[in-house]
């Protein structure tokens, strides 16, 4: 499927068209490489312009919240940046995230709220900005040697 097809796949339980044509439009002025490449095949895009239309096409379902599994997994770290930045921005828009993410450091930088789990409990809560700042999260998750 095209980029667009892909984009309207997202929309599939919504009946408005004028509604969804709107949305495809706010998509692609999030990620404007998408409206570039609107006509090319989902399967040939960049991996980063991949999970662009991943978070595209959930959003075409206007959820209030949206879980992003490892959104930076396999990115080059100017894709990583890209994607928190947007991230940010649909947070801003008001839709709410679950972030489930293995670079921690950015993870943290963003979060409202974090919990750090060990062994399938969680060892840690707390504002992101204030988890950053833990001595026990630098040392065994940041890497920082205090």
């Amino acid at each position: 499927m095209t980029v667009l097809e892909n984009l309207e796949m997202g929309a599939f339980t919504r009946k408005d068209p004028q509604a969804i044509s709107e949305d495809v439009q706010k998509v692609f002025d999030l990620f404007p490489v998408l409206r570039e490449r609107r006509k090319q095949m989902a399967g040939t895009l960049s991996t980063g312009e991949q999970q662009m239309l991943a978070l595209g096409r959930a959003l075409m379902l206007k959820p209030k919240l949206l879980l992003a599994d490892e959104p930076s997994l396999g990115l080059s770290p100017n894709f990583i940046d890209l994607i928190f930045d947007k991230l940010i921005e649909i947070n801003k828009n008001g839709t709410s995230l679950l972030l489930v993410e293995q670079n921690a450091r950015m993870a943290l930088e963003i979060a409202h709220r974090a919990y750090v789990f060990k062994i399938g409990t969680i060892a840690l809560e707390d504002r992101g900005k204030n988890l950053l700042e833990n001595e026990e999260v630098q040392k065994v998750f940041l890497g920082v040697s205090t």
